[in-house]
């Protein structure tokens, strides 16, 4: 496993303190979920994007083939 460390201001810090108690999960919990969130969330990005311009250019493709 690795490990990283962040600077978080004071208020960021209680902020993140807060919202991890209103859902009742440790603060490094509610963080490595959000992380996966949003690297699944850049991953369906790229995939939608991909599939966009392979979609618009499928006829130039077949056509280069």
């Amino acid at each position: 496993m690795t490990y990283i460390t962040i600077d978080l201001s004071d208020s960021q810090f209680q902020k993140l303190q807060n919202l991890a108690r209103v859902h009742g999960i440790a603060t490094e919990v509610l963080l490595k979920a959000s992380l996966e969130d949003w690297l699944n969330l850049q991953k369906g990005d790229f995939v939608n994007a991909a599939d966009y311009v392979l979609e618009k250019n499928a006829e130039l493709y077949r056509r280069l083939a």
